[in-house]
């Protein structure tokens, strides 16, 4: 998921005695100004999947702890012994919220209207399912697909390769079970109005498992009124500043409920190879060997060398960290002799960037590092709420990019790059690149599958593909000692759900 990430740094430490459900309330919740998507099939922002996860799911939900998957319309599954065909079994007592029941033929339908909708940034996950990835670039039939509905409660996938990690897959809002029409859902909340940037969410009466939804209901204003926001928090007006939200956290009473947390997320640059000479590798490691790297990383918490957040078990890839300008200038030398470019002919490179001081920033420190090379920097700028929505698009030859894994998986980065993925808006194609990962989904054992996808990554790098930056921080004010079911997370997803009031607790100092 993209995220835009803007923090200060706070730690927090709470003593609390335990913790008991009390009357449940309403809460209210505070985002930053934006326009929510909530469109399953084409949200891509944390800040919708927020909203999301609350008011549609799929199959499976994750753990708000683990993040493993969890059952959620699905009750139990099965796979084959040649690991390619999957058979869910749907709970019964699942309903839509205008009482119709969830059949797997909504599953079905889901879908295939997933693959069927323009843009839809997550529809390629599903490619791994016989007949979609046709299906979705239009070559494909829809009765080919191989998504079979076998009962109302039985749903068989039949899989071109084995995929292990699909329950998480599915764990996103991208595949949930959408209504017959607007304004059904399938999830714990129903969203009963939406004006003037206040979000009003009801719980669902009809949902499988409504009597753990204890929240009746969530009320979330955006507001980008950092005095305002904070003092709504400061006074109990508001319950919950969200991660994206505006607000002055050296300035909430209670520092107890300021929660920091580092996200399962990569900030980076990425090159697209439209335009000469930025389509040739030699030129690319030249820039990269010209980047003051602890300059251009100093303003961030959890500096990045790498693509793939670190994971326990992924081998070590070798990250992008070695300034050397005289040796960039030898290499840009060489590659200018190669391809017949002058020695003295200036090289303009586009810099596509939202507008905020950050990302100018960024844009001086490469501007004057790449000019001993020959190379004039310039800037596209356009407002940060559409940037995402420009890339696709965009003639420029250097993009940034904040990425927030959907799932605890390597491939929740790698896909990024895959020649059919939707997600793979810089356009990248490499056969060696795809078919690494391709290996990777046939291997036997979790070690030579990361060991294969590991391989994947390094490629990217050593053609100088991207410029790693950070794994970004959130920073959430919300205090746990009156609002349970919340937990800090890599994905950044707190599930609406599980939020409840408790009885209000006596912090006593120096208790023994």
């Amino acid at each position: 998921m993209k995220k835009i990430f803007c923090i200060p740094l706070m730690l927090c430490v709470a003593l609390t005695l335990h913790a008991q459900l009390a009357e449940q309330r309403p809460i209210t919740l505070i985002d930053s100004v934006h326009e929510y998507d909530l469109n399953p099939h084409t949200a891509s922002y944390t800040y919708d999947a927020q909203v999301l996860n609350g008011l549609y799911e799929g199959l499976f939900i994750c753990d708000p702890a683990t993040l493993a998957p969890k059952s959620a319309l699905c009750i139990s599954y099965k796979v084959s012994r040649d690991k390619k065909r999957w058979t869910f079994t749907l709970r019964e007592d699942a309903f839509f919220s205008d009482g119709t029941p969830i059949t797997a033929q909504d599953v079905r339908e889901s879908w295939l209207g997933l693959l069927e909708t323009p843009y839809a940034p997550y529809a390629s996950l599903l490619d791994c399912i016989a007949g979609a990835r046709e299906f979705r670039e239009g070559t494909g039939k829809e009765e080919n697909v191989k998504i079979d509905a076998r009962s109302k409660t039985t749903l068989v996938v039949r899989l071109t390769q084995p995929t292990p990690h699909l329950p998480n897959i599915l764990c996103h809002h991208a595949f949930s079970v959408l209504g017959p029409e607007a304004g059904v859902y399938s999830g714990p909340y129903c969203l009963e109005d939406y004006e003037d940037g206040v979000l009003v969410l009801e719980k669902n009466n009809f949902y499988y498992d409504v009597d753990s939804v204890q929240i009746p209901q969530i009320v979330i204003m955006q507001s980008d009124d950092v005095e305002q926001n904070t003092y709504l928090f400061n006074t109990g007006k508001a319950d919950w500043l969200l991660g994206d939200s505006q607000f002055d956290s050296y300035s909430v009473l209670n520092l107890d409920s300021l929660h920091l947390g580092s996200s399962f997320a990569t900030q980076f640059l990425f090159f697209k190879t439209n335009n000469e000479p930025w389509n040739e590798v030699d030129v690319r490691n030249a820039l990269l060997e010209a980047i003051p790297y602890d300059e251009l990383r100093k303003d961030n918490y959890i500096k990045a060398t790498t693509l793939v957040y670190p994971l326990s078990g992924y081998p070590t890839v070798t990250g992008l960290d070695d300034y050397d300008l005289e040796d960039a200038k030898a290499l840009m030398a060489e590659a200018r002799e190669r391809l017949g470019i002058a020695p003295d002919e200036i090289l303009p490179l586009v810099f596509a960037i939202n507008g905020s001081d950050y990302m100018k920033s960024l844009a001086e420190i490469l501007h004057d590092a790449w000019e001993p090379l020959g190379v004039e920097l310039s800037v596209q700028v356009t407002p940060i709420e559409r940037y995402y929505s420009s890339i696709d698009g965009w003639n420029a030859d250097l993009f940034s990019y904040s990425w927030v894994g959907d799932f605890g998986d390597p491939l929740a980065f790698l896909e990024l790059f895959r020649g059919a993925s939707s997600l793979n808006v810089g356009h990248y194609e490499n056969k060696e690149y795809d078919l690494l990962l391709e290996q990777a989904s046939l291997a036997d054992t979790a070690e030579e599958r990361y060991k294969l996808l590991s391989k994947a990554e390094q490629l990217l790098l050593d053609e100088g593909m991207i410029i790693p930056i950070s794994h970004p921080v959130t920073l959430h004010a919300i205090d746990c000692d009156e609002i349970g079911g919340w937990t800090l997370n890599p994905f950044d997803v707190h599930p609406l759900k599980y939020l409840f009031i408790k009885k209000k607790q006596l912090k006593i100092p120096n208790v023994v």
